[in-house]
């Protein structure tokens, strides 16, 4: 069995849309793409290179398979080495090696994929898709990237239809531009209490 993670850049008021800069997603009429670029240093970029070492496979949505697939087949980059699943109701279209296409009932077949034999999946953006997997309580654990930002509007992390679920904090750390990392694992069902 496999563990699914999601990965993602995350507000302080759990924006999670266009994080990268123009043209990645101004959906919904989203206008503060890039907004974590600015925060970016030596430390954000090696705790990147440390999430993304291999061994993984991808599990991606449409839209950010589209921006990944843009991009990632042209450096040299693990990412190019790991199998592409990409969920989409429609035809996929590109000449990325490793790419799977998911369709149909979505949520059984990543059950399926969850139970394989297999190195880890990661979910880069994705936001739909996230959804998805917090909805129906695939996620086994959060690595999240929080910058010190508010942005009042976008696409969120944790939107509707999330089920109650309980982490457990593995690992943070702070960057000096005042980036987090916070990695959560699932650790069961929410305890409730009083004061």
């Amino acid at each position: 069995m496999r563990k699914l993670v999601v990965l993602t850049f995350v507000s302080l008021d759990g924006v999670m849309q266009a994080p990268g800069g123009k043209g990645e997603d101004p959906s919904d009429g989203f206008d503060l793409e890039g907004w974590a670029v600015p925060h970016f240093d030596e430390a954000v970029g090696a705790e990147m290179e440390r999430q993304m070492r291999p061994p993984f496979d991808l599990l991606l949505g449409r839209r950010t398979y589209e921006i990944f697939a843009s991009y990632w087949p042209h450096h040299d980059s693990p990412i190019n080495d790991a199998r592409k699943y990409v969920v989409s109701h429609g035809e996929i279209r590109s000449e990325w090696d490793g790419t799977v296409p998911v369709s149909g009932d979505v949520v059984a077949a990543i059950r399926r994929l969850k139970a394989e034999d297999g190195p880890m999946l990661q979910v880069h953006g994705s936001s739909v898709l996230i959804q998805t997997l917090l909805a129906n309580d695939l996620v086994d654990e959060l690595w999240l990237k929080i910058f010190p930002v508010v942005l009042g509007t976008g696409k969120r992390l944790f939107g509707g239809g999330v089920v109650p679920a309980a982490f457990r904090l593995k690992d943070s750390n702070v960057t000096p531009s005042g980036v987090i990392f916070a990695s959560y694992e699932r650790a069961g069902k929410v305890e409730l209490g009083s004061f």
